[in-house]
């Protein structure tokens, strides 16, 4: 079979009621680009019968596969496993719940065709979410913009196009605390912006709760920045600077005004208050080295447990053996 000329990936989690209606907007896009494409969707670990109705899909239209994981391992390596198997000259990826709008796939060809080697969807607005989640956006990105290694575009996401050469060099990066959107920037390559507005989910809920989305932006953050490491360095100096002040204040008090009797409140709150600057910086430290710990097990970043279709079965054999400890 020739290598078709685009690929999509899309992971799913539960989402057995939108496979149907994505494919609906989704394959007549793709037939109008090229009859060269393929869809590979990566089951990541879903309890209902999403599986079942992308092989069902699959049985009329071949060139739809799928991936399914033995178990969850999160959205992140669920992008990395497609990456693994797809075959295209481009390929996009995005998310199935139709939030990210199929027919923006051909603005995205069109850039493509231009020359650029990233092309991702950029969200115009943020009116579907709360007020809270917003600013908590806002402030990652302010955040990664001051102490991130590499720039960030605001409001992209992981609906693009990529390159093939871009995918390469993706597919070279092992890492188990996973960015994407990090490691889109970090390879660089000539990309572009395409605007977009984020339409209402169909069915379902969102499987990101606000402790997952600031698990991830903390993941972002020490990924592509030794800051949070750094900044209790300046802190230890700051209350070293204060206790010595401090000690000399209270020296020129007594040879001045003789002792006082040594309140218990002050000595209480003091150590409280020095134990919990410990407790952060050591919290800190340790999520550094856990993440040490899980890159030096150089466990697979995933288990396949299916594979529905005959894209997803041929592309497998086209993993190089230097690949091959990413997944199992």
């Amino acid at each position: 079979m020739a290598s078709p000329k685009l690929s999509v990936i899309i992971p799913v989690h539960n989402e057995s009621a939108n496979i149907a209606p994505l494919c609906e907007r989704l394959l007549p896009v793709l037939d109008r680009i090229t009859p060269a494409w393929e869809v590979v969707f990566v089951d990541d670990g879903s309890r209902d019968d999403t599986l079942d109705i992308i092989k069902g899909i699959s049985r009329t239209e071949p060139r739809i596969g799928a991936i399914s994981f033995s178990r969850n391992f999160g959205k992140e390596i669920a992008i990395a496993a497609g990456l693994d198997h797809v075959r295209g000259d481009g390929v996009v990826i995005m998310d199935a719940d139709l939030q990210h709008p199929p027919e923006m796939i051909d603005a995205f060809v069109e850039r493509w065709r231009e020359g650029f080697l990233m092309v991702y969807g950029q969200r115009t607005d943020r009116t579907d979410e709360t007020r809270v989640k917003r600013g908590f956006a806002q402030l990652f990105y302010k955040l990664f913009a001051r102490f991130g290694e590499i720039p960030l575009p605001e409001g992209a996401g992981d609906f693009r196009l990529i390159d093939r050469k871009g995918v390469e060099v993706l597919r070279t990066l092992g890492e188990k605390a996973r960015f994407s959107k990090g490691l889109y920037a970090w390879i660089g390559f000539k990309a572009t912006g395409v605007p977009f507005v984020v339409e209402e989910r169909r069915f379902g809920t969102t499987k990101w709760s606000f402790r997952k989305l600031f698990r991830f932006a903390f993941d972002g953050i020490a990924a592509f920045s030794t800051v949070p490491l750094r900044i209790w360095t300046y802190i230890g100096f700051l209350i070293s600077f204060l206790a010595i002040a401090t000690a000399v204040y209270f020296m020129i008090r007594t040879l001045l005004f003789g002792t006082d009797l040594p309140g218990f409140p002050s000595l209480i709150v003091s150590i409280m208050f020095f134990s919990g600057i410990q407790l952060m910086s050591l919290g800190i430290v340790g999520e550094y080295v856990g993440r040490i710990f899980a890159e030096v097990k150089r466990r697979p970043l995933y288990v396949v447990a299916e594979r529905v279709g005959g894209a997803a079965e041929d592309a497998s054999d086209l993993i190089p053996d230097t690949d091959r400890r990413r997944r199992a």
